[in-house]
């Protein structure tokens, strides 16, 4: 067993060949399984499954321009290897992260020189994390790809319509991978528990209770991630002189679940917009568990914080007055209290906004008030209302403390003053148009 999971003494330089262990151990077991078919790739069945687009060209012998966007091990290095494979094309690799101009300017050299040599046959210019590449860098390839010298296959788990060039982007074809389903995920880790030539099937370990499945369930679509799980359980179970690998192995040898989550970039605003959206449609569990997301990931408090002020007046706004002040308060008890103590504090709020009538007339208002200011509707400020003027009645001298007067005259070329605000029909607003009416003839005509 030592022998075979390379713990041993290091051979030195006087140690024979043979004698020396068997290294492929030190190759990540992600990388040994890498697949090398479409039969054998797992995942991605809305543009690879039987007749699906990029399944019909890849078989074709056809590749197109294109970006693979998503998430980390998801699989799309090797789908391009695949396509590279598949179709027989040369593949020319650089890392965008350490890609400099003359490098680029090389690779487009050697694709030219390889269509020339082959027939016509354009190579495959794999470009990993493309997204780095800034725009001069880019600029460089966009030649080449009008041209067809090059095939331009990019990779990003960053949204590539905010960091590709349009001028490039307009040449390439978006593909974007989604997470694996965790069948898709178990049916790789029993491969690799299997494969006796690249795996760890000569280690002889079982499924014990299901610990695959739960592999599955802890790392969130990333089959890389679940095969290096797998890989660090399955050494320390067999180090250890075991048969089965058990769920409490898997826990004890990896910890806890793989959060998705990029504060800085396309997952921070997914589960932010999931979380609005989920308040905005009164649905308090999925409102708490998009949270719970957030505050797992460590994002910014101050930031929930805001995003949940301006939610309380644009969504749900004179439905619930109480609504905006509580959100307020919230905000401010979290920046008081800190964290774990402000996730109570949070919680709280999102359930009351997440339960509270919804209402966006007052951003509404403001909207079209806004659009009529900048469309040009200038209203001359009426005497009576200016500083200097005369004419004004002060309405807390009238019993009612109101009295008829013109606040708003009509636009220039218009008939009757503009209307902005519309109310909505439940919560509090029913109160505040009912008051309204007893003053305003024009919200009788609603």
């Amino acid at each position: 067993m030592e022998r075979m999971l390379n713990f041993q003494d290091e051979p030195t330089d006087s140690t024979p060949m043979e004698d020396r262990a068997d290294n492929s151990y030190e190759t990540p077991l992600a990388e040994r399984m890498r697949p090398g078919t479409l039969n054998e790739y797992a995942g991605q069945t809305h543009i690879l499954g039987k007749n699906k687009p990029l399944r019909v060209l890849i078989e074709d012998g056809r590749v197109p321009s294109c970006i693979l966007y998503g998430n980390p091990g998801v699989g799309k290095t090797t789908l391009v290897r695949i396509m590279a494979s598949s179709t027989g094309r040369k593949l020319l690799e650089i890392n965008a992260v350490s890609a400099k101009v003359s490098q680029l300017r090389e690779l487009i050299d050697d694709a030219v020189t390889f269509k020339a040599r082959s027939g016509g046959t354009s190579a495959i210019a794999f470009v990993d994390e493309i997204y780095h590449l800034n725009s001069s860098q880019q600029n460089v390839l966009l030649p080449a790809v009008e041209r067809g010298d090059i095939i331009l296959v990019g990779t990003t788990s960053e949204n590539p319509w905010f960091e590709i060039n349009k001028t490039l982007l307009s040449r390439m074809i978006v593909y974007t991978l989604q997470p694996l389903d965790e069948h898709d995920i178990v049916k790789l880790l029993q491969r690799a528990l299997d494969d006796e030539a690249r795996g760890l099937g000569r280690l002889g370990l079982k499924d014990g209770d299901g610990a695959l499945a739960h592999i599955a369930s802890l790392c969130g679509g990333d089959a890389r991630q679940a095969l290096t799980r797998l890989d660090t359980a399955v050494t320390g179970v067999a180090l250890g002189g075991g048969a089965y690998l058990t769920k409490k192995d898997v826990d004890e040898a990896t910890g806890r679940q793989t959060l998705r989550y990029d504060r800085a970039g396309t997952d921070h605003y997914s589960v932010i917009s999931a979380l609005i959206k989920s308040v905005r449609g009164s649905d308090p569990d999925a409102s708490l568990y998009w949270l719970a997301r957030m505050l797992a990931a460590g994002d910014d408090v101050r930031f929930i914080c805001r995003r949940l002020c301006i939610l309380a007046a644009e969504d749900i706004g004179l439905a619930d007055p109480m609504a905006l002040v509580l959100a307020e308060s919230a905000a401010a008890a979290c920046d008081r209290v800190g964290l774990p103590e402000a996730k109570l504090i949070l919680g709280e709020a999102v359930i009351y906004l997440a339960s509270a009538p919804k209402s966006n007339s007052a951003y509404l208002a403001i909207a079209a008030a806004e659009k009529a200011v900048l469309s040009g509707d200038m209203i001359e400020v009426p005497w009576h209302l200016r500083n200097d003027g005369e004419g004004y009645i002060y309405p807390h001298d009238d019993p009612r403390h109101w009295v008829p007067q013109n606040y708003l005259p009509n636009a220039p070329g218009k008939s009757q003053p503009p209307r902005f605000y519309l109310p909505g029909k439940i919560g509090a607003e029913v109160k505040i148009v009912e008051r309204l009416k007893r003053f305003w003839k024009r919200f009788s005509e609603d």
